[in-house]
């Protein structure tokens, strides 16, 4: 489906909106927090609110939320920024921080304060908790809860300048202690944090709380339709009652979708940086990582990605969606684009014994059987080559159509051989095949009366690029690991085989000069990527099979 021919319950709600006049032009917006790396969930967002205000014109804003200086990093800006415009969906209204609002958060706390409907408490974590009441049970009054006009004001003024230590205070929204919504039981608008910032310095010593500053954002920003992930709806009330309480004139409405969830992994940026931490995976780009940096580093594409969360559609109902459709997506697309290669990923040596030592032979092949443009290549053909030792069997069972002792075999692309001697170590290990060509079968020239049903690829072993190939498999050996019970831990099923790495791999001598972040098919083989990160390795994207489109025929 085209984009701008795109549509969900948000599109039905905006429709609504444009007809009965209550907007004029949609303006959106994507405000992640810059304390960690942008993840395949995170796409999501960006897709939604991107592709609305592309859809009807308007404008998208990406918004650093960055009121909690605690856990914050220019790095991750940086990162969120990068990825943002990777994606390709470029901020049209453009980029704002969270910060550039603290002094209007201010100056509105202050109005909120002088209205009655906020006040300073001096009630502890603990203590505010107690206070709180539970699901069943309405909380209680803090007993500063009517402490006056003037007091307040001024106890504001000294949180700011400084005069409290972290935790002695905060300043809470006066709303209801007997709200059935736990988020309206005078929730704190504003704490104390003796923390430098790192756009601001140490300017602030009170940050605003996100229900706090989230929606003034919006407001001051023009955004119409804030879009944000479900587990926000009953923080709606909150947002809404900040928006009423300060008296914006044009209000913008928060609309909740569900989040993304994929099997085999994790979407928690908790859980991601406690795997980069602990040193279980190669930092925030591991390819294993659902993170879009690790998929950009392991050869995914934007536009796979961005198909995916389309694919995977936009609703209110939880789901946990099949990894194995963004394998569908970018293997889907890669099997138009990307170019062939032969790479020989566990070598296993043949010599052509009736090939003379001194000859050669090039042969060409395609580049993409898929694409009549892409053209050909030419392959040298030499005495002494390299098979992948998996198409190898001594004592092969019935139905195996690979190389075998005295089998045939065909070459991909050059001469039918048999296996007449296999060659041991002192171990007993396979080092050498010595075969036979029959040299009137060159170029998968056929042969009357044969019938050779095994095809294998291979290199020559004189003019082999060596390489370092990585396998990889899911990060977790559990399928639903967002979905573990209480006490269980998610590091328990981390999984020790999810990367396997192969040395002195053999490629084709057309990889000689291969730039970072190249993708191809290895014939017979997968997709891979050259790592933008470590010299001379290639990532594998998705193998060859496609289990998902199959089983959804």
């Amino acid at each position: 489906m085209e984009e701008g021919k795109i549509s969900n319950f948000i599109h039905d709600i905006i429709d609504e909106d444009l007809a009965e006049g209550r907007v004029k032009e949609i303006h959106t917006r994507f405000p992640p927090e810059p304390n960690g790396y942008l993840h395949i969930g995170s796409a999501k967002a960006i897709w939604i609110n991107s592709q609305t205000a592309k859809k009807y014109g308007g404008l998208f804003n990406l918004r650093l939320d960055d009121t909690n200086p605690v856990k914050e990093d220019d790095e991750y800006v940086q990162s969120i920024q990068e990825d943002l415009i990777w994606l390709g969906a470029n901020p049209t209204g453009g980029i704002f921080y969270g910060s550039d609002y603290f002094d209007q958060c201010y100056e509105f706390a202050v109005k909120l304060i002088k209205d009655g409907k906020a006040y300073v408490c001096h009630l502890n974590n603990e203590e505010m908790r107690e206070y709180r009441g539970t699901l069943t049970e309405p909380g209680k009054n803090s007993p500063y809860r009517d402490r006056s006009v003037e007091e307040n004001l001024d106890l504001f003024e000294r949180m700011k300048n400084g005069e409290f230590p972290d935790g002695t205070c905060t300043l809470r929204a006066k709303i209801d202690m007997a709200s059935p919504n736990m988020n309206m039981r005078d929730p704190a608008i504003y704490r104390i944090l003796h923390t430098s910032h790192h756009r601001q310095g140490n300017k602030w010593c009170i940050y605003p709380l996100y229900d706090y500053a989230h929606p003034i954002q919006d407001a001051l920003e023009g955004i119409t339709h804030s879009l944000c992930s479900i587990e926000f709806e009953n923080h709606r009330p909150l947002y809404d009652w900040v928006i009423n309480n300060i008296g914006f004139e044009k209000k913008p409405h928060q609309y909740e979708f569900a989040r993304l969830n994929m099997t085999y992994t994790v979407m928690s940026k908790r859980y991601l940086r406690e795997l980069v931490e602990t040193g279980r995976v190669d930092g925030w780009d591991d390819p294993r990582m659902p993170t879009l940096c690790g998929l950009r580093r392991r050869g995914y594409t934007p536009s796979s990605i961005m198909t995916f969360v389309q694919t995977a559609g936009v609703s209110k109902a939880y789901s946990t969606v099949d990894i194995g459709l963004l394998e569908h997506c970018i293997r889907d697309e890669l099997n138009m684009t990307a170019q062939r290669r032969i790479a020989v990923l566990r070598p296993i040596k043949v010599t052509v014994t009736n090939y003379p030592e001194d000859k050669e032979e090039r042969f060409a092949v395609a580049n993409n059987p898929n694409d009549p443009e892409a053209g050909t290549r030419e392959v040298p053909f030499t005495r002494e080559l390299y098979i992948d030792s998996e198409d190898f069997m001594e004592n092969p069972p019935n139905k195996f159509f690979r190389m075998k002792p005295d089998g045939e075999v065909r070459l991909m692309g050059s001469y039918i051989v048999r296996c007449n001697e296999v060659v041991k170590d002192e171990n007993g290990n396979v080092i050498e095949l010595k075969c036979t060509a029959d040299l009137e079968t060159g170029n998968g020239n056929p042969v009357d009366g044969r019938k050779i049903k095994g095809t294998i690829h291979w290199v020559s072993a004189k003019y082999a690029v060596d390489t370092t190939v990585r396998l990889y498999d899911y990060l977790f050996n559990i399928e639903n690991v967002n979905d573990l019970q209480e006490g269980e831990n998610y590091l328990d099923y981390v999984n020790p085989n999810s990367c396997t790495e192969l040395t002195g791999c053999k490629l084709e001598p057309n990889m000689q000069n291969v730039e970072k972040g190249e993708k191809f098919q290895f014939v017979r083989t997968g997709y891979f990527c050259k790592d933008s990160k470590h010299e001379n390795v290639y990532n594998q994207i998705v193998g060859l099979k496609d289990s998902w489109a199959k089983a959804n025929k």
